[in-house]
């Protein structure tokens, strides 16, 4: 390390309960840094700023630069030390839920709840406490219950496996339901524990559970998009595209719904509930499928499925992936296209979107229902 002049002819140092300054001519910056980890540094400063010979702005620095340990130790921030270690005391409370008189905590586990509401269908995560009076799904970061049932609520239960949007192709799922009749899904790392500890936790209370009680399949809402010449060909319900950039937010993959039909290829959110991609096949120009990283975590790779497609002069790829045959997605798209290519295309002068221009003369467009000056003449005359 080479000698800096000069460095250590401005260094305050603690030293006692007073500030003694130090000369060294022969600092380092290691020795900068050790000195104002060990003892500290003061900065005493008085700057006047004037224009030609009148002073205008007038500044009085004063700072001190040390370890943490040193400021504390010389009482320095000792109030921000208070109020810190005050408030991390509080939040370190709240990460866990409140509870009511004689409640005790008998089990906790990492875990998920199906939240139905409205438009807002998604697995809401947090923690279980299974109690002596109540199960909780609680929320530490946030501080919130989103689920609690009291244990003599709960009528039924029975664990069933699912496929869910993860690397896992099943899952475990905890159906409950409660004597309204209501079910509940619920999910955690070790299902098949949190369903046991419920079970026998309901036995030791001396609660009995129904083993008629009938729980319904869970299906999802019925996507209805179509238009009535639509016939779907091929559909993947666990597919995952690439959502492209827009605004200050980035590409993700997201969970969803591909559907290839006799006219278009789309894409169904489930958690928006509707098409983030809908293209003509007869803009469809090629489809490939590669390699890819699909987490953004690992160096893990999955074949993903690309399609090019062109729109007023212009190519944009759709990339997709979830499936293990997602490679036969190319063969079924291109064999739809192929019957495709021939066709003329025009714009709808309403919505924009392609469609072949036999179509649109003759019946209209099917996406937003606009219909020539030529096809009103015909259906006025065909109405007297």
């Amino acid at each position: 390390m080479s000698v800096l002049p000069g460095l250590g002819h401005h260094i305050v140092s603690y030293r006692g309960k007073k500030m003694e300054p130090s000369r060294d001519t022969h600092a380092t910056l290691v020795d900068l840094l050790d000195r104002i980890l060990d003892k500290g540094l003061v900065i005493n400063a008085d700057i006047i700023i004037s224009v030609a010979g009148i002073p205008l702005i007038g500044v009085n620095l004063r700072a001190a630069i040390a370890g943490m340990e040193t400021m504390l130790k010389y009482g320095v921030m000792q109030a921000w030390d208070e109020k810190t270690r005050a408030w991390e005391k509080a939040h370190w409370k709240k990460n866990t839920p409140s509870l009511v008189e004689e409640e005790e905590i008998v089990l906790k586990m990492y875990g998920s709840y199906y939240y139905n509401k409205g438009i807002y269908n998604a697995w809401k995560p947090g923690y279980f406490y299974l109690t002596n009076k109540r199960l909780i799904l609680y929320h530490q970061d946030f501080g919130e219950i989103t689920f609690q049932l009291p244990l003599e609520e709960i009528k039924a239960l029975i664990m069933k496996e699912e496929v869910h949007f993860v690397k896992e192709k099943k899952k475990l799922v905890i159906y409950l339901m409660d004597k309204q009749n209501k079910v509940h899904r619920l999910s955690s790392v070790e299902t098949n524990q949190l369903k046991d500890a419920i079970e026998q936790y309901l036995t030791t209370m001396g609660l009995a559970l129904e083993a008629s009680s009938v729980f319904p399949e869970y299906t999802e809402e019925p996507v209805n998009f179509l238009t009535e010449r639509e016939e779907v060909t091929h559909q993947g319900k666990k597919i995952w595209y690439l959502v492209p950039a827009s605004g200050i937010l980035k590409e993700t993959w997201r969970p969803g719904h591909l559907y290839l039909t006799n006219m278009r290829l789309c894409w169904w959110c489930d958690f928006e509930k509707k098409l983030l991609f809908d293209v003509p096949v007869n803009t469809i120009i090629s489809t490939n499928t590669v390699m890819k990283n699909t987490s953004g975590l690992n160096n893990t790779k999955e074949l993903v499925l690309e399609v090019t497609c062109s729109s007023n002069s212009a190519k944009s790829v759709a990339a997709f992936a979830g499936e293990e045959q997602i490679d036969e997605w190319t063969d079924a798209i291109d064999r739809i296209v192929s019957g495709k290519m021939g066709e003329e295309t025009e714009t709808c002068p309403q919505c924009g979107k392609s469609a072949p221009t036999k179509n649109l003369l003759e019946e209209g467009c099917l996406n937003c229902g606009w219909i020539s000056h030529s096809l009103k003449s015909k259906i006025a005359e065909v109405a007297l």
